[in-house]
Parts: C-alpha cells; structure tokens; sequence
C-alpha cells in the first residue's frame, strides 16, 4: 500500500464528512411518493461525486422507479474488473420525536456521525467513492478496474433493479461484486458474510362452515377451521424441530469441514441467546448449533396464525375461517419454486375432513453462496486484518437480500459482503448513526483491498 493514500484520507477527512453531511441532507425516501424529487437529487449528488472521484461513462439511468447511477474506470487492462453495487435511498424517519437531533441534518458526536442513512448505506457508498477518489488522487490509476451501480430502491425491495441488471448485462459485466450494506460482528470485530438465506412464502387459508357458529348449537357436530389449521401447522415438523415436509432436505449443499471450524471459531452462542432472548431452551433442528441452524440449515416457520374472535373476553363461536403466514429461509441449491410447490403439496394431503384449503404464493428470493475460499473473500479478509490488526471472522446471514441473489443469477459472480457497520447503529430506527472509527478504518480497508484482490484474481 502507498504510504500517500492514508496520508491523503486523514488530510481529507474534515472535508469528507463535509461532503457526507450534504449527501446526508438529501431526504432520499424512496417509500414515499412526497419525496420522488429527493430521491432523484440522491442520484444526481451520487453521480457527481462518482465523477468527481474520477469515475468515467456516469450516467443516471432512468428505470420505472426511482433511477440507477453508474461510472466507471476501465484502463487497467488485464486486471479484474469489481463492481460496486450500493444504494443511495433512505428508509422513513417516523416517530420523528424520537431524534434527538434532526434525521436530515447530521450531527457528529462521541465519534459517530447521526442522521439517517449514515449507516444504510449512504455512508457506505461515500466511503467506496472516496477510496477510489484518494487512490486516483495520490497515485493516478487504480489497481484494478470498476464499475458502480448505485440504486435507488433497496428500501424498497429493489423493485425494478432485476430488470435492469438483466438489460445491461454487458454493461455490468466484471469478476467480482463488492457491497458494504452488511455488519460487523461488533466494535473492532471484521467480518465477512459470503452466503445468504434465499425465502419462500405462502399463506394457508382454510374453510368450514359457510359462516361462523354458535359453539353450543353445533359444537361437537361440524369441523372448526382453526382446529383443521393447527393439524396442518403441526404437521410440519417432528417434535426436535425436523421438518417433515417430503423432499423439504434433498437439495440441501451440506456445508465444508473448514466451514464448520470456522463458525465454532466464532464461540458457542447458546448460552447468550437463551440470555438475550429470555428463553429457557433453545429449539431447533437436531445435530447443529444454534449458529449452524441460523447460517447453513433451512427454516420452516409459522409467522403468523388468526381467526376466530379476537377481543376481550369470550364469543362462544366456531370460526369459518382461520388463515396462517409460512416463510421458508433457504439455504444453497434449494429452489424457492421446488420449496413452495413441496408444501403445498403437504398441505393438501394433510387436509382435514370437513374443511377446504387455499394456498397462496408470496415472496420467492433465492439462496446465495460465494465459497469461504475464493481469492476474493480471502482477499477481504486479508485487508481487514491488515487495518484492524484482528483476525476475520467468516459468517453466512441467515437473512435474505434479494438482490445479491439476483446479481449471483443475472451475472453468475462472486459476491463479496463487506460492510462496516454494526447492529447497534439503529439503520431503520430514529437515531441511525455511523460509528467514525469505521468510516476511518474502512476507508483504508477498502483501499488496501484493492490491491490485495489485484495480486487475487
């Protein structure tokens, strides 16, 4: 690493959180239709700081919602290409009252930086455009070639992103995906997450009778819909935690010997969850920790179940109708299609008498994995240690971000998942702030890992 480029980061930090703070400013909430214009001004700031750092070809492209901004630099020939996917938009700021200083004008405090989207993912993505900015700066080339794709819709799901990442393949061709949208496991800890659960989602509806009854009049004689709806439910899983959905394990990528050594690195977390969560007992699939559960083993859970009465006291009925929530976290090489037509095929056969069921789909995202052992991720984890003078820990997420498994699809890359901010940091709550000890340390982990991932791939 180049001596002048740290040198050029701290000489320049006054004026980058200068910058920060005007980007912060912009109210880019991309739910609410009142802030269309805020969200575009979002994008034009992004553009011109792309250009600014030295980015050429940027351009704001218009899409059927909120736009999508790219630049690149491609003059190092031979090298890899990495693309920079980020996001530029903001989630809503209510309870407002809840701020103790205003979510569009950031305020520096106890070395954090507060306002919304300092953490997700405005300060992220300033970060990746200042790195560039001060390699260029101190150096005038890069140690490998980029391309940015910064959008305008995450908050939202990323509603037409898939469209256009689909329609400008060519465009966003490259060796590896870099997003920093993701945490660490804590203050001072780095780590790298290379695999997401996908997410499968239906709804069960069932019916009985042609109206609800009186439970004393026909109690004992007709099927209750919410009695026909716990014989369904209950048949997911034995009493360990195994779901006993047929097929639901066949397709399941048994994770690696090193990958089981490097989640026990990380420490039993057994016992703080039962602390954190309040809970006697831990329940789950047998044959895994509680981390290996939520990494690398997928789910069945009921999210939601009603029917019936459901005020104060007692209404001696029996329901017509009873519905409940299923979502499926997946893990890789199953199919969220494959999943969803499994279950409803169970549910179906495990149709009490006396009642019907209706099945409804809901959101589908595919799983993820980029192997602990690609040159890229161990590149990353090379960089962090080298700026946090700790060792990296490896982590899958047991969460889904549909769009990594889009990008994974659409352009068959690695994705590398290398954030810097940290769970405590209220992204999505009042109060968001960045902890300015990573905004320094991840300046200058992202600058040495570029140079780590051009002597990788």
């Amino acid at each position: 690493m180049n001596k002048e480029i740290f040198d050029y980061l701290a000489s320049n930090r006054s004026k980058h959180l200068e910058e920060l703070t005007k980007y912060l400013a912009i109210p880019s909430i991309s739910s609410l239709p009142e802030h269309k214009q805020d969200v575009k001004s979002a994008a034009k700031w992004t553009a011109k700081a792309l250009q600014d750092a030295g980015m050429e070809n940027v351009k704001v492209y218009e899409t059927k919602g909120h736009p999508v901004v790219y630049g690149d630099w491609l003059k190092q020939e031979g090298k890899p290409t990495v693309l920079v996917y980020g996001h530029y938009d903001v989630q809503p700021v209510d309870p407002l009252e809840l701020w103790d200083t205003p979510p569009f004008e950031a305020n520096i405090r106890d070395h954090k930086i507060y306002a919304r989207g300092a953490s997700d993912d405005k300060g992220q993505v300033f970060m990746h455009i200042k790195a560039v900015e001060a390699i260029l700066r101190t150096t005038g080339s890069l140690p490998v070639n980029f391309k940015f794709c910064i959008e305008g819709e995450e908050e939202i799901g990323s509603p037409t992103l898939p469209q256009f990442v689909e329609e400008n393949k060519k465009l966003l061709a490259a060796d590896v995906i870099v997003i920093s949208d993701t945490g660490m496991q804590g203050p001072g800890k780095p780590a790298i997450c290379y695999g997401l659960r996908g997410l499968c989602g239906l709804q069960i509806d069932v019916t009985g009778a042609n109206s609800d009854l009186h439970s004393g009049l026909y109690g004992g004689a007709v099927q209750n819909s919410i009695h026909a709806l716990v014989e369904i439910v209950n048949s997911f899983h034995s009493p360990d935690g195994k779901v006993l959905v047929e097929g639901f394990y066949d397709s399941v990528q048994e994770i690696t010997s090193e990958e089981r050594e490097a989640f026990a690195a990380l420490g039993d977390i057994d016992e703080e969850l039962k602390e954190q969560l309040g809970v006697s007992e831990l329940h789950g699939e047998p044959g895994f920790t509680a981390r290996e559960r939520t990494y690398v083993r997928p789910t069945l859970e009921v999210n939601g179940i009603y029917g019936g009465f459901q005020g104060e006291g007692i209404k001696t009925v029996i329901p017509a109708k009873a519905s409940a929530k299923i979502t499926c976290r997946l893990v890789p090489n199953q199919d969220p299609a494959e999943i969803a037509d499994l279950l409803t095929k169970h549910i179906y056969a495990n149709v009490p008498a006396g009642v019907t069921v209706n099945v409804s789909l809901f959101d589908q995202g595919h799983p993820y994995v980029t192997p602990l052992e690609h040159p890229a991720i161990q590149a990353a984890g090379r960089a962090y240690e080298a700026i946090y003078k700790v060792p990296t820990a490896y982590t899958r997420g047991g969460g889904s971000i549909p769009i990594v498994a889009a990008f994974d699809q659409l352009l068959g890359l690695p994705v590398v998942l290398m954030g810097f901010g940290l769970s405590t940091e209220n992204f999505h709550a009042p109060n968001e702030h960045f902890h300015l000890e990573n905004f320094d340390k991840g300046l200058e982990t992202l600058c040495t890992y570029w140079y780590e991932l051009a002597e990788s791939l």
